[in-house]
């Protein structure tokens, strides 16, 4: 059984469905949720779902080995991130080589970097005059957005589309395909 963590930000909708998709899973399992904002509400339905969750700061995560050895603690195989805005430290992703995964919703190298996130990033794919955009899941490395690319599934931009309504498609991709990915990546990792 493979132990998966995720770490998260905000309201935690990806976090709750990849926590739910691997309730029933005999391979892997979600192991713990990580934050970096004690009042996110990621942390409530982590607890709903009976996940243990743990808040650091940002001394914690960048000027120790705490978050590191909390990882270490739980056993932790695979890390998940799921609306985590940080960049992560050299000293996790030195451990975690190529187990450390995001997703962005927009097709990269398209859209993304620090600040691109969320509904800037729709945002700026209709202003731009696209046709598709879509999901993209890659590996995490120093920078935002930058390591290799998994995986990418694509949607059109509708004319008239609003980031509201472009976001609520990236959701439902982003729900369906990123636990499938993660589960994929841990059962090729055996």
């Amino acid at each position: 059984m493979k132990h998966i963590a995720i770490f998260a930000s905000g309201s935690g909708s990806n976090a709750e469905n990849i926590i739910r998709y691997f309730n029933d899973k005999k391979n892997a399992k979600v192991a713990l949720v990580l934050s970096n904002k004690p009042d996110a509400y990621v942390i409530k339905r982590a607890e709903k779902l009976n996940v243990p969750v743990k808040v650091f700061n940002r001394e914690d995560f960048y000027n120790s080995n705490n978050v590191l050895d909390t990882l270490i603690s739980y056993n932790i195989d695979f890390i998940v991130l799921a609306g985590f805005l940080w960049l992560v430290p050299e000293n996790i992703l030195r451990h975690y080589k190529r187990r450390i995964v995001n997703i962005h919703p927009a097709l990269l190298p398209l859209y993304g970097g620090k600040g691109m996130y969320g509904d800037r990033v729709h945002r700026a794919v209709i202003e731009s005059g696209d046709s598709e955009s879509g999901i993209t899941i890659h590996y995490v490395d120093e920078k935002y957005d930058n390591g290799d690319i998994i995986f990418q599934v694509r949607c059109r931009v509708e004319p008239g589309e609003t980031p509201e309504s472009l976001a609520a498609k990236i959701h439902e991709l982003e729900y369906k395909y990123y636990p499938q990915i993660i589960e994929k990546l841990i059962l090729e990792a055996k």
